[in-house]
């Protein structure tokens, strides 16, 4: 059997408020499986539990019930974050460093040997875009630029998963396409994406399936195409065919001379089923 990439099972977290004697439910009984070879996009509005779940994940907080797994390790375990890279939602760099000694220094972190460096660090500039500015220093950079540095730096390790917090915050639509792009060749890569973030549309185009957080409970979760079909409708599209076909079925399309192109079910929006998930 292939293990899953991310398996969450019954994990919550409650953090104390302090000078209180109450608490806050950030993740409440949360299961949750990304398998490998997919881009799996978390979604929630603010306070829902999403950076805690993350960092549940990545083993930066231990939960108070239920455990975590990476490939079948416990996140318990450092082992289990050697294959892992991660790209937080506000990276910082120092700005002295040019983007080539960036790369280098967190290859170093991973022990890699200085032929195999050099080769990683120009083979993630060319896949970022950032192979003429390698000599740049970051305190140059745009954010796009620093949110494609970071991003190759999640991937220096040859990691088997991906995790994204907020990959296109503050980057203009340009930027975001790339990054868009970049995620969607490290699928082609069979690379495991786990992605969180506020662009629907973007998450819409990249990933395979969602899970939205509401107030630590995982609301809704499955594939983008069953989620965002609208229940008792369908939709019939046609080419080819008289004006009077469009009250007809199928059948009397074709027998009209008319070319059903596709019959599929009416979609929402993934913005409509958030805000429909997430309504208090």
């Amino acid at each position: 059997m292939i293990e899953s990439a991310v398996h969450i099972t019954g994990v919550s977290k409650t953090f104390p408020i302090p000078f209180t004697r109450r608490s806050i439910v950030a993740v409440r009984d949360l299961h949750l499986r990304v398998e490998p070879g997919e881009v799996y996009g978390l979604l929630g509005p603010n306070g829902s539990g999403k950076s805690t779940t993350l960092k549940i994940i990545l083993g930066l907080i231990l939960p108070d019930c239920g455990k975590a797994q990476i490939f079948g390790r416990d996140t318990s375990e450092v082992a289990s974050r050697e294959a892992v890279g991660f790209l937080p939602e506000s990276p910082y760099f120092p700005k002295y460093l040019t983007a080539f000694e960036t790369l280098r220094f967190f290859g170093k972190l991973y022990s890699l040997r200085p032929a195999e460096l050099s080769r990683r660090v120009a083979e993630l500039l060319e896949l970022v875009g950032l192979t003429s500015a390698g000599d740049r220093r970051l305190g140059g950079f745009s954010k796009g630029m620093l949110q494609r540095i970071g991003l190759a730096q999640a991937l220096i390790n040859n990691p088997r998963l991906v995790v994204l917090d907020e990959p296109t915050a503050g980057v203009d639509p340009a930027g975001s396409a790339e990054i868009r792009d970049l995620i969607l060749d490290l699928k082609r890569r069979g690379i495991t994406v786990l992605l969180s973030s506020h662009l629907l549309e973007q998450v819409q185009e990249v990933c395979d399936r969602i899970g939205i957080l509401a107030d630590g409970v995982l609301v809704r979760e499955g594939r983008i195409g069953e989620l965002l079909a609208v229940e008792n409708q369908s939709e019939l599209i046609y080419g080819n065919g008289t004006s009077d076909l469009s009250a007809q079925l199928e059948q009397v399309v074709r027998s009209s001379g008319g070319q059903v192109i596709e019959n599929r079910k009416s979609r929402t929006t993934l913005e409509r089923l958030f805000l429909e998930a997430t309504r208090k």
